[in-house]
């Protein structure tokens, strides 16, 4: 024991307080405790969270780039899956010309179209879903099929307030080359066959 630790435990040391092996445990001196290289750990809580966020926005990317790829299934294929639900009582399959009368679009500038609407004039219910063949096409049906919703919904709020509720409610998608809507109390299982036929 060096003669500093001496006075500095001489109390202690004369009571019998201080421990043999404290010397030895220790490094006999505090600064060569002190000083002593610390551990680090390997990874930090800010590394950690880094990691996370990373993690997230690839995942978030992936989604996105499902969600707006579309699909390389043929439109038969996936016109069929909507068209097997479609409460055929209540909406009727409609021509080209329908399409033109209430969306001004012309079928056969498309790769494939799917319209059905309500029989009598009094039901707001409609589905339609086109594929475009180009990416510019997009903007065009999505902006008919928005003044299509607007139109009818102001026509039903006048007299018939649930049918325009329906239409608030529509369903609407856009998925790559496919552009969707339906107006329809089974509008949202409509939205999911879409989805899942994709």
């Amino acid at each position: 024991m060096t003669e500093r630790q001496e006075a500095y435990y001489g109390e202690e040391y004369e009571n019998g307080y201080y421990e043999e092996g404290y010397e030895e445990n220790y490094g006999g001196d505090y600064g060569e405790y002190e000083n002593a290289p610390r551990e680090t750990p390997s990874f930090s809580k800010a590394g950690v969270m880094k990691w996370g966020a990373a993690f997230l926005i690839l995942v978030y990317i992936a989604l996105l780039l499902i969600y707006t790829s579309g699909s390389t299934k043929p439109f038969e294929e996936v016109a069929a899956s909507v068209e097997t639900l479609i409460d055929k009582e209540n909406l009727v399959k409609q021509d080209a010309q329908a399409l033109k009368r209430y969306y001004g679009l012309n079928s056969a500038d498309y790769e494939g179209v799917l319209f059905y609407s309500a029989e009598f004039s009094i039901s707001a219910q409609e589905v339609l879903l086109i594929e475009v063949k180009t990416e510019q096409q997009v903007q065009e049906v999505r902006d008919a099929v928005e003044e299509r919703l607007e139109s009818r919904k102001n026509t039903f709020e006048g007299y018939a307030p649930e049918q325009a509720q329906l239409i608030k409610q529509a369903q609407t998608q856009v998925r790559g080359k496919f552009v969707f809507m339906a107006v329809s109390p089974e509008a949202e299982a409509y939205a999911a066959a879409f989805t899942k036929g994709l």
